[in-house]
């Protein structure tokens, strides 16, 4: 059986986009994903939005998304936004519409073209809806890796995130502290790391180890977790500019109980099809 697909990317996340609202088809398993995630074996992706019928008549669509491990997970803030243009671009669409997805309603805003605003709901910060093993909420925790201590903030932007500050994102251990931060045992279900260098009130340099993935061009929702934490130490304003090795998302939040705004490009790399 062969399915179309768009390779897209927002701010270098590579995404595969796979439309089956038509079909009904359900996703490959996890081992048939992960030869389609890598490009030696497949078109190679960093997610896979695997686009399906809503089931509320709110929303005019509804995904699930698939790491390059062939591990399911919850969001993709890049991905949403791919998915948004690419439903925006086959069907006549208001300028604003809702999708759902698996950490709940996505409002997305066509802005032009290429640029999508995605709404990513409110962040959660109580340790066990993160989930992260922890006696009570607070702004930064302590965790220790290979014996040596570190102050991170820890949330849930619809899927774990942990936060540590740095001095200069260039220099940060991605490579050594990401694996093992995402791991560690005191995230049940694993988590993503965020290096961040706050630049100014309005500006930060972040690099992100994706779970399932390791360090990615870029993370929609790795960026909203890093300005989240940000704001909530009283270090960043409520709009930030976020620069990532793939390039730049703007993110917006106001605080208390309103969402996160995600705000970046969508881009068509290419188009296929790929037998399941």
């Amino acid at each position: 059986m062969k399915v179309s697909y768009k390779k897209m990317h927002g701010t270098g996340n590579v995404i595969l986009v796979v439309d089956q609202r038509a079909t009904g088809n359900v996703p490959p398993n996890a081992t048939r994903l992960r030869e389609l995630g890598n490009s030696d074996t497949g078109p190679g992706f960093d997610q896979l939005m695997w686009i399906f019928d809503a089931n509320d008549e709110f929303a005019v669509a509804s995904y699930r998304v698939f790491n390059a491990d062939g591990s399911e997970v919850e969001q993709c803030g890049n991905g949403v936004r791919c998915v948004a243009r690419h439903l925006a671009s086959t069907q006549d669409l208001p300028q604003e519409f809702a999708l759902q997805s698996p950490a709940g309603a996505i409002q997305c805003r066509i802005l032009d073209a290429d640029t999508i605003s995605v709404s990513m709901g409110t962040p959660i910060f109580e340790p066990a809806e993160v989930p992260f093993n922890a006696v009570a909420t607070a702004g930064s925790y302590c965790l220790a890796v290979d014996g040596q201590d570190y102050d991170v903030s820890v949330l849930s932007m619809g899927n774990p995130h942990c936060v540590l500050l740095v001095a200069d994102v260039k220099t940060a251990p991605v490579d050594a502290l990401g694996p093992k931060f995402e791991q560690h045992e005191a995230f049940p279900e694993k988590t993503n790391v965020g290096f961040m260098c706050i630049n100014g009130r309005d500006s930060i340099a972040l690099r992100v180890h994706e779970r399932g993935v390791g360090e990615t061009a870029a993370c929609g929702t790795g960026a909203c977790a890093a300005v989240v934490s940000g704001q909530r130490s009283g270090q960043l304003d409520s709009d930030v500019r976020v620069s990532l090795p793939g390039g730049e998302v703007m993110v917006s939040w106001r605080g208390g109980g309103g969402p996160v705004w995600l705000t970046g490009n969508a881009e068509l790399i290419s188009e296929g099809s790929i037998d399941l």
